[in-house]
């Protein structure tokens, strides 16, 4: 057999910039690197991955200096658990790669003519942002390598646990790394699952094996609102009644706080929530969030932004972007819950929703109801499908439409709906900005970029939110 051959290794380089997707850049002879775990200042040694002619990947292999620009991570699972990419750099660094991400995104993909970009709308709040959490356990752990290291040079084994809780270990799916404290959601999120996790060993309940799919303990969703409510599902391979119940009441007694406590079996070989039906223990079975004065009731399976501080400032910005004056026809399309449209129905004379998913169209209704509106409609189905000449005829032809779609972006055949509905005014609401700014340049045929806005919903990670308004050029000129 062949021996493969090492992996070249680049030292003594210089990171000198941020590139996209938590990867910054250096160049070795004119070739580009992309790097993993570096930030610009560091010089580092690479152990490349991916080593093409005019490009290449790789990761640190050795730090020689640090950057001046880092900070000490506030967590200590950082570099492990990896739902914070970025806390070693301070936040307004932080801010200013992801305004850089939206602006490169933009030009370079899009290619077309574009405003100026000001500054990202940052989060008053960096710490306890999250209103949910999800949590795994298995009886897998995950052992970090430096952890690995120091039990090999002292020639120790690893020490079968009973089972661990905390987040899935990137690239590992049957294997969890181990939380102490996440900083993402407000207390007691950590010691809700500690308790669970204790409750599972001192009672020989088994934790939950990915591979061998069998165990009791499988996974949690703790949901919060600004109100000050809390929801817990807990999600079980089998029934397991008597235990349970114990568990289950000994959260009620222990955290008063909880105000819906509810618990799914899942016996399938997948975590999907989506065909499972959640069983209420105690409570009504639903939390309530506020966004200025509107309500929005939050179910075990809903669909709602992570940071509600944040949510209302991105849903001020496309308000604003909208333009309304009490007359407009606006369409929500990717509608979810209905929020979006929800938040701006004081200031147009009707709201239609149009969303794919059944579920989410039922607590949008309900949502409009629980505000009192009732000149909103929302529909489950595909626009492409619902938005035909029977449909505008019936409900009016859209003044302004507002889209969000999940991080792929848009189907061409819908932007080719878009270009055909010809709306005076689009408002594009994107968690990706690559593919907002694939769908904006094919919206150029008709539209012109007027303005944007990008909020930050997610601080120490790498996700950016961007608000996009389009007006129809043919009604600039």
């Amino acid at each position: 057999m062949r021996k493969q051959k090492q992996a070249p290794i680049l030292e003594n380089v210089l990171i000198e910039d941020y590139a996209a997707e938590g990867k910054s850049l250096a160049r070795v002879d004119g070739k580009v690197i992309f790097v993993e775990g570096a930030v610009p200042g560091d010089v580092v040694d690479i152990q490349l991955q991916k080593n093409k002619a005019d490009w290449a990947e790789g990761f640190v292999k050795k730090f020689h200096t640090y950057s001046a620009i880092r900070v000490k991570p506030f967590c200590s699972h950082f570099g492990v658990c990896g739902g914070c990419q970025w806390q070693m750099l301070p936040y307004e660094q932080q801010m200013a790669y992801k305004h850089k991400q939206v602006v490169d995104n933009l030009t370079r993909i899009a290619k077309i003519a574009l405003p100026e970009i000001p500054p990202i709308l940052g989060a008053s709040e960096t710490e306890g942002y999250r209103n949910k959490v999800e949590y795994t356990f298995a009886t897998e752990r995950y052992i970090p390598f430096e952890e690995f290291k120091a039990m090999k040079a002292a020639g120790e084994a690893p020490k079968k646990s009973p089972g661990s809780g905390g987040f899935h270990a990137r690239g590992f799916f049957e294997k969890v790394v181990e939380i102490d404290k996440c900083y993402l959601q407000a207390e007691p999120t950590n010691e809700i699952r500690k308790t669970v996790v204790n409750f599972a060993i001192e009672n020989d309940m088994p934790f939950y094996n990915i591979k061998q799919h069998q165990g009791w303990i499988r996974n949690m969703f703790v949901r919060n609102t600004t109100k000050g409510e809390w929801m817990v599902n807990l999600i079980l391979g089998y029934d397991g009644k008597e235990k349970r119940e114990q568990l289950l009441n000994l959260l009620l007694e222990k955290f008063p706080q909880i105000t819906t406590l509810l618990y799914t079996i899942n016996e399938k070989r997948n975590d999907s929530m989506q065909d499972l039906v959640p069983q209420v223990f105690s409570g009504n079975g639903y939390i309530t969030e506020m966004l200025e004065n509107f309500a929005f009731k939050i179910s075990p399976k809903s669909f709602f932004q992570t940071n509600s501080k944040q949510a209302e400032k991105l849903y001020q910005v496309t308000r604003d972007f909208a333009e309304l004056t009490g007359k407009e026809v606006v369409y929500d399309l990717y509608c979810g819950t209905g929020s979006i449209g929800i938040f701006c129905s004081e200031k147009a004379k009707k709201i239609i929703g149009v969303e794919v998913v059944a579920e989410a169209i039922e607590d949008a209704k309900e949502n409009a109801s629980m505000n009192n509106l009732t000149d909103t409609a929302f529909f489950a189905g595909d626009v492409i499908d619902i938005c035909n000449d029977a449909f505008f005829d019936a409900h009016g032809k859209a003044d302004v439409i507002i889209t969000d779609p999940p991080r792929a972006g848009m189907h061409e055949k819908l932007v080719r709906k878009l270009l055909e509905m010809e709306a005076p005014l689009i408002v594009y609401v994107s968690c990706n900005p690559a593919t907002q700014a694939r769908d904006l340049g094919l919206l150029s045929e008709k539209y012109t970029v007027t303005k944007i806005q990008p909020v930050d919903m997610f601080p120490h990670t790498l996700h950016i939110e961007n608000v996009v308004q389009l007006k129809l050029t043919s009604t600039l000129k």
